[in-house]
């Protein structure tokens, strides 16, 4: 800086005084002046290259994923269409273009012909709004899977179990059919489907849904030890972030095992009012006295799920980090 300033006091004194300029002078103020130029150029580069980057980073980072969750719903009773409104309502607030199902979607053994009137008409609005919703078994589906499977508006593919990505790769579901046995174990052929799946994911987040809790405070059923102990494993070992399911007809969050977050919500249409085991030390918060639906939103840092009544109430919330080593 002192060198640049004492160039300019020069040049004002050589104008005023009329002093002529030697050839070395010219010479020096020509370089320094190159030189200027140099470094502002190298400044303007250096910005653009950065700028550039930052730019890039943010084009290619997902967009939040929002979804909603529904469990045990296939009543064709007001609760179902009433938490069906509600979702409506809350999608105006939270676009959300995909439901996620967790059994027991048609009661009555599952058959189509109550595909219709107990999840056509109750999510008209949804469906007619382009929302997709992908359908999980629930054991009283199951007498009537070869048609589940095959119903396009449950977008499962002709398959009993799958797996989908969302979000430009940000989440990965596993959709578990856990009806193959009495125990609800999954037979060889999911499992090893289930295990090489996870393995291969690079999803930032991975969901795993299903019908049969493998936690709950529930009453209505007995706990799904053998189930659990095949898939827990699993989840644990390729850090699986949030597990959804049904089948107990209350919403139970449970408190994480293991380091993941495992939340019950088996009463989209169906509830067992007073079931929770309330001395139950699983339990973080729990709920059996209205339906709920769950409305979720991911993004590279956190996953949010609330559970919403059909009045709109929020009864519940949790923030729920993504893995350290993203997935």
């Amino acid at each position: 800086m002192r060198g640049e300033a004492g160039l300019v006091i020069v040049c004002l004194l050589r104008t005023r005084t009329g002093t002529t300029w030697s050839g070395a002078d010219k010479e020096m103020f020509r370089f320094r002046g190159e030189l200027r130029r140099s470094i502002f150029a190298g400044i303007l580069l250096t910005a653009y290259i950065v700028g550039v980057a930052d730019w890039k980073g943010i084009a290619q980072a997902p967009a939040a994923v929002s979804f909603a969750v529904i469990g045990d719903s296939g009543s064709g009773e007001p609760p179902q269409f009433a938490i069906a409104r509600r979702m409506m309502i809350e999608r105006e607030k939270t676009p959300y273009d995909f439901v996620i199902m967790l059994g027991d979607n048609i009661y009555g053994l599952g058959k189509p012909k109550y595909f219709k009137p107990r999840f056509e008409e109750p999510y008209k609005d949804l469906l007619a709004a382009g929302v997709k919703f992908y359908a999980a078994l629930g054991n009283h589906d199951a007498p009537s899977a070869a048609d589940h499977i095959k119903y396009d508006k449950f977008n499962m593919g002709g398959r009993r179990f799958y797996s989908f990505v969302k979000g430009d790769g940000l989440i990965e579901f596993f959709v578990l059919d856990t009806n193959e046995t009495k125990t609800s174990e999954l037979m060889p052929e999911q499992l090893s489907w289930l295990e090489a799946g996870l393995k291969a994911s690079t999803a930032r987040w991975k969901v795993a849904y299903f019908h049969h809790s493998i936690y709950s405070s529930g009453r209505m059923h007995s706990p799904y030890t053998r189930l659990r102990g095949q898939i827990e494993p699993l989840f644990v070992k390729f850090r699986v972030n949030v597990v959804f399911s049904g089948h107990y007809h209350v919403y139970e969050r449970i408190k994480p095992q293991h380091g993941v977050q495992y939340i019950v919500a088996g009463s989209g249409g169906k509830l067992m009012k007073g079931n929770l085991n309330k001395k139950s030390v699983l339990t973080a918060f729990g709920n059996d006295q209205t339906q709920i639906f769950l409305l979720a939103t991911a993004d590279e840092k956190q996953m949010q799920v609330r559970a919403i009544t059909a009045d709109g109430t929020e009864v519940d919330s949790v923030k729920i980090q993504a893995s350290a080593n993203g997935g």
